[in-house]
């Protein structure tokens, strides 16, 4: 069938990989280019973290990441296949920390996430400073303990990003780069001066839907990427804080993400100095070597969220909508995307990968 994605981000390019692999022809319409810059995948730390986000969330977003922890490995062993291009995945899990004057906070988070997770209690362990200094020697001299979070993980979104668009342009998907999109129907994305016409149209244009998907709203975020050859840090870190939670994802060459920000603004402005300020102030109070880092890249974009921060999948004859990934986009995706697949195919699409 001849299929039109509008919106090349995160959703858009699995589902693009996806349908191409199944003989579908797919045409992606992205309102920037094929570098994703313009979407909220690229301003993510691209963790997965079931255990740290059920806190705050619904049981079925801990349900549902956890399938992504099995899902990305084959994922992106098969992506390598096809492009020969490596994206780093970390499984080693992830280490919770608080200063002591903090630690209360720290507290509250252990005793929260094991009333919410009872039955996987054993992939969450209270470490004290030995333990620590196991798991990662650079953190011990400035915390006496945290928590492991045996199952968590994390993968490298910049050179994803990258391998499904190598990906998609092998197996022959179409791009219509810096194509604003005006709305997504039935069979149909229709442009300023053109319409396009298809056996299915997909809508993950995140907010770029809104028009058509009133009840979403904006989650503004912040990242930034710094380079720090004085710091190895192995796994993600989470600093428990009174005003909000600071997480550092790595990758390789001793780069990091860094964020925490999580503003209810459509704001689309650059990062502020503010948060600039409290993020870096934060970073360097939880390792010292990050004071030579030197910032890569400062980010800001909008994730879409629906009213419940849960992601919506609508299917209709010639039309399905996905979004809502709020800020579990690399988290929830696998579920989302693989329900999707499993609409079209109730919906008389694919048949070829029954």
């Amino acid at each position: 069938m001849k299929i039109g994605i509008a919106g090349a981000g995160l959703l858009g390019r699995l589902l693009a990989w996806n349908l191409l692999q199944r003989g579908h022809q797919v045409t992606l319409f992205e309102r920037g280019s094929r570098a994703a810059e313009l979407s909220a995948a690229i301003v993510a730390a691209s963790m997965l973290a079931p255990y740290s986000e059920v806190v705050s969330s619904e049981r079925c977003v801990f349900d549902w990441g956890r399938m992504a922890l099995t899902w990305w490995p084959e994922e992106l062993a098969a992506l390598e296949e096809i492009t020969g291009q490596h994206v780093d995945f970390g499984n080693k899990g992830s280490v919770v920390v608080a200063h002591k004057l903090d630690e209360s906070s720290l507290n509250h988070f252990e005793q929260q996430l094991r009333g919410k997770v009872q039955d996987c209690d054993e992939f969450i362990e209270r470490i004290d400073r030995r333990r620590l200094a196991e798991l990662e020697p650079e953190l011990a001299e400035r915390y006496h303990g945290g928590l492991f979070l045996a199952e968590e993980a994390y993968l490298d979104n910049e050179a994803l990003l990258i391998s499904l668009e190598t990906a998609i342009s092998k197996l022959g998907g179409k791009w219509r780069e810096f194509s604003e999109v005006q709305s997504v129907d039935a069979g149909k994305i229709r442009l300023a001066n053109e319409d396009y016409s298809f056996d299915w149209a997909i809508d993950s244009r995140g907010m770029g839907a809104k028009v058509q998907l009133p009840a979403l709203r904006g989650v503004r975020g912040e990242v930034l990427w710094v380079h720090a050859p004085e710091v190895n840090l192995q796994r993600p870190i989470r600093l428990m804080h009174p005003r909000y939670k600071l997480y550092i994802s790595p990758r390789a060459g001793n780069r990091y993400v860094i964020g925490a920000t999580e503003i209810e603004s459509e704001s689309m402005k650059p990062v502020t100095v503010r948060s600039s300020l409290e993020l870096m102030s934060a970073l360097y109070s939880v390792h010292s070597g990050f004071a030579e880092a030197t910032v890569l890249h400062a980010y800001a974009h909008c994730r879409p969220a629906m009213p419940d921060n849960l992601p919506e999948i609508k299917c209709a004859d010639g039309l399905l909508v996905v979004n809502g990934l709020y800020r579990h986009g690399y988290l929830l995706s696998p579920h989302v995307l693989e329900s999707a697949l499993a609409m079209l195919r109730k919906s008389g699409v694919g048949q070829r990968y029954a």
